[in-house]
């Protein structure tokens, strides 16, 4: 398959590890372009390499405690673009974080565990049959 044809993800997390975890089961289970950042304001640095889907860690500031936190990395993704969703990532299982994530426009958010992947492998399908609802629904709309 052409690299245009396939879908980009962007992972975003200060935790080296499980980011090349992360990134290893996306690579092994799935046809996908995976471009990986330490940091939100390296993931917003190139959100002109246009990703269809980012998962964005909660907490980045493992790396440098002066760093953006995930929902500033969220809105400024949201203020470059709508339409790219976003997952958050978190290890907090608290439904505050979530509901905060929900408020600022997250797609979804996902608890880090042993099922977080297949949890993110079953949003990005959700996500691309909602936009291709989407794009029908634009069509006929267009055609009445």
């Amino acid at each position: 398959m052409k690299q245009e044809n396939k879908i980009k993800i962007f992972l975003v997390d200060d935790d080296a590890v499980y980011l090349k975890l992360l990134e290893i089961e996306f690579m092994e289970h799935a046809d996908f372009v995976i471009e990986t950042y330490p940091t939100g304001e390296r993931c917003i640095e190139f959100l002109s390499h246009n990703p269809d889907v980012i998962i964005l860690d909660y907490h980045l500031d493992g790396i440098d405690k002066s760093a953006m936190n995930g929902i500033e990395a969220l809105d400024k993704i949201k203020a470059y673009s709508r339409d790219i969703p976003v997952v958050m990532l978190s290890s907090q299982d608290k439904i505050d974080v979530a509901i905060n994530c929900m408020h600022h426009q997250a797609f979804d958010y996902v608890v880090k565990s042993e099922t977080a992947f297949l949890r993110l492998q079953k949003i990005i399908s959700n996500i691309f049959k909602y936009k291709k609802m989407e794009k029908e629904l634009n069509w006929y709309m267009d055609h009445m």
